[in-house]
């Protein structure tokens, strides 16, 4: 696979957003003999890593502001997944007739190696570390990129032909493709999330299909088959479709008989795994599973090398992550838990009464489902950050009076651990992002573990 570069050298690029991908597009562009402008809304001051990180780069730096004539003074424009795309600037950008791409976009344009690609609103980084975890055990140099792992544009001058990508994809990311086109790309699910950037179910459905849009027919589409919203989508894809499932047995793509993962295509069924010997806890993990091993086997691993991968594998930090039991409590870290969906899971996976944190920013979502999830598993809820009072209001409406608001992180902490007893479990599993308190779940979820080993008996 070999895809149609770009000419970079002396093309004026913009670069907007100073974050995760801006940073590593700005690097990449700049190898290339472009010349780069980053701008970024933050003042310079609030910029000083972003400045360290690029030491040694040739660029100009346009901070505070999003002026409009930076859009007159480029050939085409980089916008990080974060920059939504309704600025004033991306119209202007849109107004004279410039390209907008995102830094996965970028990076596909010179990635010569196939991508397995990984959407949907739960499970995208566990499916994603499962899927590279396996690719790598198979024998092939595998890349894990996108919002797992490294970026994308940072890894594609070193990827050859016959290495891998396997890459996490957010709707944010996929609102800013144009040729982008994975080998095998797979919608895990599709549940209300980022509704304050998409709108809609609808706007947040189609960001999530036009992971497909540029495959063909040697190209595989895997689809959630227990998911509505998934299943949906069969009829709108060109590539080959196939399906996983938890509940219903198949006879092709990938399933659960007899307490064991199966996989076909089309074929005689493979055994890849015993239910039971898969790690990781909950039902949507058994679907995690499902997708990263059809996945793996659409790519080519044999079922018997999937299958040891699978018992190997411990999950990732901040998903349902066992932090420690002590003093008869156990301790989980599911800051990745960012809206209800997730949160559900979560608490679904739980085999013990909870003492659940939830709340922090507001990303317009109904928390009715969330609440109705409680009834009869969390036994006290312990609520924080900008959706404490929606929260509050909610579980009221929904008869659950369990609740306690925080007034911040550290107190909410201090609040389960003190109201679990011996035989409990304390879940952090907000059911939000954690964009009013920390700068993202990675963090949030740091600072609870260290909270929580502080009690830990010596």
């Amino acid at each position: 696979m070999v895809n149609e570069m770009m000419e970079l050298e002396h093309k004026k690029v913009l670069v907007i957003g100073a974050a995760v991908s801006g940073i590593p597009a700005v690097r990449f562009l700049a190898s290339k003999g472009a010349e780069v402008t980053l701008n970024d809304s933050k003042k310079v001051e609030d910029l000083e890593s972003v400045i360290a990180q690029l030491k040694g780069v040739r660029y100009e730096l346009a901070a505070g502001d999003h002026p409009l004539e930076l859009a007159g003074n480029c050939d085409f424009a980089v916008v990080s997944p974060g920059v939504p795309l309704d600025l004033p600037i991306i119209n202007e950008l849109r107004r004279l007739g410039k390209e907008i791409i995102g830094e996965i976009e970028l990076g596909y344009r010179f990635a010569k190696a196939p991508i397995l690609a990984v959407t949907g609103t739960n499970g995208k980084t566990t499916t994603t570390a499962l899927l590279g975890e396996i690719m790598e055990k198979s024998g092939r140099r595998t890349f894990i990129t996108g919002n797992i792992g490294n970026a994308l544009v940072g890894e594609v001058d070193t990827a050859k032909e016959k290495d891998i990508f396997v890459t996490e994809v957010s709707s944010f990311q996929l609102e800013s493709i144009q040729t982008f086109r994975p080998h095998i790309g797979a919608i895990l699910n599709i549940t209300p999330d980022h509704l304050d950037r998409h709108k809609t179910m609808e706007g947040y459905t189609e960001a999530k299909l036009r992971l497909f849009e540029n495959q063909g027919e040697n190209d595989y589409g895997i689809l959630n088959w227990d998911c509505p919203e998934t299943k949906a989508l069969k009829e709108r894809l060109n590539s080959r479709v196939l399906f996983f499932s938890r509940k219903d047995i198949l006879g092709e793509g990938a399933w659960v008989e007899e307490g064991a993962v199966w996989v076909s295509l089309g074929g005689d069924p493979e055994f890849v795994v015993y239910v039971d010997e898969i790690f990781v806890p909950g039902q949507h993990n058994l679907e995690n599973v499902l997708a990263a091993a059809l996945m793996a086997y659409c790519a080519g691993v044999l079922p018997q090398s999937i299958g040891n991968s699978i018992r190997e594998f411990k999950g990732v930090e901040h998903r349902i992550e066992f932090v420690a039991e002590f003093n008869g409590i156990a301790y989980y870290n599911d800051s990745k838990g960012t809206n209800s969906d997730a949160s559900i899971k979560a608490i679904e996976a739980m085999k013990r009464d909870i003492v659940l944190i939830a709340g922090g920013y507001d990303k317009e979502m109904d928390f009715t489902d969330f609440i109705q999830a409680i009834n009869g598993k969390v036994k006290r809820l312990v609520l924080l950050g900008e959706t404490r009072e929606r929260l509050a209001r909610t579980a009221d409406e929904n008869g659950y009076k369990e609740y306690v608001l925080a007034d911040s992180f550290e107190q909410a902490v201090e609040t389960a651990i003190s109201s679990a007893m011996p035989g409990d479990c304390v879940l952090l599993s907000p059911a939000c992002a954690s964009w009013d308190m920390f700068p993202n779940y990675e963090v949030r979820g740091r600072v609870f573990k260290e909270l929580v080993l502080k009690h830990r008996p010596l």
